[in-house]
């Protein structure tokens, strides 16, 4: 699940993973980036979608499944597998936080081949809408789509 950032004026690399709720590592390695000190304003980089915006936080409590919790939260339990870096039986333990999308939206994780019109019918609306409601579309793998309900 990524976006796109430009750099700003003043923005370092521990400022830049702040902002997304992420580390640094993160940020250099999904842009073969080697040394932290090669930023540069007015670069543009992929950085971990904001998680803020769309999840909230969950902390497993014992006896808790990705199932359940997908059923008491509406969801379906591959698609929470998938928002949380896990497989659908994937063992969870306790007091590990996990990612629950928000309700008002409507979430895709893009796939290898998928196209603005494929995920566009998807979600079934026009390309002008999937584009202003998603900044920025990269179509990699793993890139997470949403649109307001």
């Amino acid at each position: 699940m990524y976006d796109k950032y430009l750099i700003q004026k003043g923005d370092d690399i521990s400022s830049i993973a702040r902002k997304f709720h992420t580390k640094e590592s993160i940020i250099l390695d999904l842009n073969n980036i080697p040394f932290p000190d090669m930023i540069r304003e007015g670069r543009e980089i992929i950085v971990p979608v904001n998680k803020e915006a769309y999840f909230e936080y969950y902390t497993i409590k014992k006896g808790d499944t990705l199932y359940g919790i997908a059923r008491k939260y509406n969801i379906n339990p591959d698609l929470l597998a998938i928002l949380n870096g896990l497989n659908s039986q994937d063992y969870i333990y306790p007091d590990q936080e996990i990612l629950i999308p928000k309700s008002n939206y409507s979430y895709y994780v893009t796939k290898d081949g998928d196209t603005i019109d494929i995920v566009a019918n998807k979600f079934n609306v026009d390309n002008r809408e999937l584009l202003s409601t998603n900044e920025t579309i990269y179509l990699l793998p793993g890139q997470l789509l949403v649109k307001k309900n």
